[in-house]
């Protein structure tokens, strides 16, 4: 049994203010000297980004559908360790879910099978008494689900604060702060730029932590909701552990006997990588020597790497500054084409394209991409269709889609997956696996293991001379 004090951030809908108020309070109990652990349930890892900024340690995703029910409590067990509270911040309204899995993959799923109080984030800017109705509506839809009290958002006035607290009391709903209409001004930077201003720990990202940390300091009763989170039960089982389990499956122990450890590059900036924090435990606990690659700064590769793993929280809106640093492009075409494991996902695989709308990209694979106004977005069971660095063909998998770009053609001879209701999507070619799909490595620890471990081995090299730097890379037809 692990014991975490936790408490789940909530609301009746998008749009009441969670994301914010969730920073915000991460940042104040920091700001107080605790340490802090933040979450974000469901696939958006630009969230769980500000939140690790906010919390001063990697901040993760809780993903039902991608980790399964029963991983969640040991995920939160492991990403909070050691510290004195955990906040997890909801995704939707409270019941709803991406898929119409309320039961399974809504914010009170989650909260239910974390065993967590849940707060309720309520914007009451055109809202009076009615507030109480609401909450005990809310409330009394699932009598097991533990709601702890509420903040709210939005408050007029002084009179309108106080009239909402009457209304609240009377139903026997603490309320744990107010906050007036100008406190969490929009000051995070827009969601075109994705995770890289928190990873890369821009000074604007930072100032608006700061700025609604301050907020929630001044607002919310911080030690009233400190006893909320540490009044939640002891949580059962094991915290999750990226350690492979060798005597059980010996795959999982990733270098082969007496194999020096590997140097592998993962794509990220200071503040974390493009990945979940858990792909590259992993990769460390299946032993390979990490090393932070910044796709926008560094010119080449780290010394000795092996293989190169981009995570799926690349932003397709960075294509141009990816273009833009063609020494890194070369060496990493150079990388593929000599047979190295080369991981990308999302739009890891528009970098390794031959271009993307016009720009030049690393030319690896011979195809095309375009960004248009339509959204790619949800959950796909997928199925792989090739044997690859990371998984085996006929392997079903859990992953996520969320992008804009197309690529043309869709597919190499090779596929990475298909999916029903799909035709094959992604590339795989020599040591590449590149595709939209977005797993989470937490659920498929013999990703790591298997790339280790053929990172660590010597990998056939292409007949094929790699292109000298200054030199534009030649596509290769998958």
């Amino acid at each position: 049994m692990t014991v975490v004090p936790r408490l789940v951030l909530s609301a009746p809908s998008s749009g009441h203010g969670k994301n914010a108020l969730a920073i915000g309070l991460l940042a104040a109990f920091a700001d107080r000297g605790l340490e802090v652990a933040g979450f974000k349930i469901g696939p958006d890892q630009v969230d769980s980004a500000y939140l690790g900024l906010a919390a001063g340690r990697p901040g993760r995703t809780l993903d039902p559908r991608l980790v399964g029910t029963d991983r969640l409590a040991p995920l939160l067990s492991h990403g909070a360790s050691g510290a004195g509270i955990a906040v997890v911040q909801g995704s939707m309204g409270l019941y709803d879910s991406l898929t119409g899995r309320c039961e399974t993959e809504s914010t009170a799923a989650v909260a239910t099978a974390l065993r967590s109080p849940v707060v309720l984030v309520v914007d009451v800017a055109a809202m009076g008494q009615s507030v109480a109705a609401l909450v005990h509506g809310f409330r009394a839809y699932d009598e097991q689900l533990w709601i702890g009290g509420v903040i709210l958002n939005r408050v007029a006035s002084s009179r309108h604060e106080a009239l909402l607290r009457e209304a609240l009391d009377d139903i026997g709903v603490p309320v744990y702060g107010a906050l007036r209409r100008q406190d969490l001004p929009s000051v995070l930077p827009t969601r075109r730029h994705g995770v890289v201003p928190a990873i890369s720990r821009s000074g604007e990202a930072t100032k608006a932590v700061r700025r609604l940390g301050e907020a929630v300091a001044a607002t919310v009763d911080l030690e009233r909701l400190l006893g909320l989170a540490r009044s939640a039960p002891a949580l059962t089982g094991q915290p999750w552990s990226p350690e492979p389990a060798a005597e059980t499956d010996p795959v999982a122990s990733g270098l082969p006997p007496g194999a020096d450890r590997p140097i592998v590059a993962v794509a990220g900036g200071p503040g974390g990588s493009f990945g979940h924090a858990e792909a590259t435990e992993l990769l460390r606990a299946a032993g390979a020597e990490v090393v932070t690659l910044d796709p926008f700064v560094d010119e080449v590769l780290p010394a000795g790497t092996r293989a190169l793993v981009v995570g799926g929280a690349l932003p397709e809106s960075y294509t141009e500054q990816l273009s833009a640093n063609r020494r890194l492009c070369i060496a990493v075409a150079e990388l593929a084409r000599t047979g190295r494991p080369v991981v990308a996902e999302g739009a890891g695989l528009l970098w390794l394209a031959r271009e993307v709308d016009g720009l030049p990209m690393c030319g690896v694979l011979d195809a095309i991409g375009s960004v248009r106004d339509g959204l790619v977005v949800g959950y796909r069971e997928a199925t792989a269709q090739s044997d690859s660095v990371i998984v085996s063909r006929g392997e079903v998998v859990a992953g996520h889609k969320e992008h804009r770009a197309v690529l043309s053609p869709r597919a190499g001879q090779r596929p990475a997956w298909s999916w029903p209701g799909g035709t094959p999507e992604g590339f795989v070619w020599r040591g590449v696996h590149a595709s939209q799909l977005v797993a989470h490595w937490a659920a498929q620890p013999r990703f790591a293991a298997r790339l280790v471990a053929a990172a660590a081995t010597d990998a056939p090299v292409s007949p094929l001379s790699g292109p000298t730097v200054g030199q534009s890379p030649e596509p290769v037809s998958p």
